[in-house]
């Protein structure tokens, strides 16, 4: 019951709350050690808190999953978990994540607060609504951010940073969106927000939100007053535009984009991509001039 109940947590789905990161990274305080056990410890409980979501969103969606071809498969809709046990376990998760997101820092125990009722929103009432849904799922990519901005005395954190990663979910939930369009021929009964997109539709947003972003992040590169003055940032534009054309490749050729988490784990062009992004930025915001 441990393991179907920490599958239902969905662990590959927490590499997302790698973003409460992102302020200390980019702060460049990733040395500070008191700074880093704080963040690390922020990363814990918001795994805490969001498998607590994934719980609370099966226990919702518990009749539909049971029709759908892959999710019929996860360990409530299979039987593997019962239901009052995933209740129980979602409530004690709740309370021991914001008991001690608030010990640790009383700002980060509301931001957290706050993700938890918005994910609560979104499986009762938002995810059934076209465009909102995935504004909401944008949404909180930003309050992880902000979750790691609130455990450090921010000093170098440009608010650039918010408007790319905002861009990045949007396009990461739009695509999310199509590959489950196709997956499913457009049945409401899966995801009633469905009904509303079409596959052009979601193509010129896709289209719209990866423009905006290429273009967000490079003007971040070289207008964000945190950078090194050699404008070396620059140098990790290709990157992001490799990563965001190689979604889209793997989007419309192979027909992935459901899970954008296990693609990232899985897909070796994509992950290269991200670390060496990742490389080349932390060296030269900790090791440039």
């Amino acid at each position: 019951m441990l393991l179907a109940l920490l599958k239902t947590m969905r662990p590959r789905q927490w590499t997302k709350n790698a973003f409460v990161f992102a302020a200390l990274a980019f702060d460049e305080q990733l040395h500070f050690g008191p700074q880093f056990l704080r963040t690390l410890a922020g990363f814990g409980l918001l795994c805490l808190i969001s498998g607590a979501v994934y719980v609370v969103n099966d226990l919702r969606d518990l009749e539909r999953d049971r029709q759908h071809p892959i999710k019929r498969f996860r360990p409530l809709p299979s039987g593997a978990l019962p239901r009052g046990a995933a209740i129980a376990a979602a409530a004690l998760l709740v309370i021991v994540a914001l008991g001690l997101g608030i010990a640790l820092r009383p700002s980060f125990g509301l931001i957290i607060l706050g993700y938890f009722l918005l994910n609560l929103a979104y499986t009762f009432i938002l995810k059934d609504l076209p465009i909102v849904d995935v504004l909401v799922i944008a949404a909180g990519f930003v309050l992880r951010v902000a979750a790691g901005v609130s455990l450090i005395t921010v000093e170098r954190f440009s608010p650039w940073l918010y408007l790319c990663i905002t861009l990045l979910a949007l396009f990461l939930g739009f695509g999310k969106r199509r590959a489950e369009l196709v997956l499913l021929g457009g049945g409401h009964e899966h995801r009633e927000s469905l009904v509303h997109y079409t596959l052009p539709l979601l193509d010129t947003y896709i289209i719209i939100v990866c423009a905006t972003a290429i273009m967000a992040y490079s003007l971040y590169t070289f207008s964000a007053e945190n950078l090194p003055e050699s404008n070396q940032m620059m140098l990790t534009i290709p990157f992001v535009i490799y990563g965001l054309f190689r979604y889209l490749y793997l989007i419309h050729v192979k027909g992935e984009g459901g899970a954008p988490e296990e693609l990232l784990l899985t897909d070796r062009p994509l992950l290269a991509t991200v670390l060496l992004w990742g490389a080349v930025a932390l060296a030269i915001l900790y090791l440039g001039g």
